[in-house]
């Protein structure tokens, strides 16, 4: 199973993993690395090569970041480019973490896991007005 890491700016990593797991149950392998104001860069990039280490159990990481060039990711980036089985996604929410962790089971590379998660992710951004217009037409399309 691929192993994750959530990171993120303030509590956001820690907030989204309990957001999550209030939905679809704890996860293994899987764990919150928090940026909070005045943590060095440094000691993130030493907690996320020791929380991704701890997680990979041979089949890979996917490392899920809050903000492009942000500190996480620019720290999970470096570290992406050291361990070639180690994948970075930025731009998560909830509906992207929640599905993409069911997925974990189903064999996929980090690479699958990655590609996986864009279209996810671009599916699962819209608005009520679109969601409306897609349901209006579903109706005339039914004839309804």
């Amino acid at each position: 199973m691929l192993g994750v890491v959530i990171t993120g700016h303030g509590k956001f990593a820690s907030g989204l993993l309990q957001a999550v797991e209030q939905v679809i149950g704890l996860q293994k392998q899987c764990v919150a690395i928090d940026f909070p104001e005045g943590m060095s860069m440094e000691y993130l990039s030493e907690s996320l090569r020791d929380a991704c280490q701890c997680c990979d159990s041979g089949a890979g990481v996917v490392i899920l970041t809050d903000l492009l060039g942000g500190s996480p990711f620019r720290q999970a980036a470096q570290l992406a480019l050291t361990y070639p089985s180690w994948e970075v996604i930025t731009g998560i929410n909830m509906q992207l973490a929640a599905e993409m962790m069911l997925e974990r089971d189903n064999g996929l590379s980090a690479a699958e896991f990655r590609d996986l998660a864009l279209e996810c992710g671009h599916r699962g951004l819209t608005s009520l007005w679109h969601e409306q217009q897609k349901q209006q037409n579903k109706s005339c399309d039914d004839g309804i």
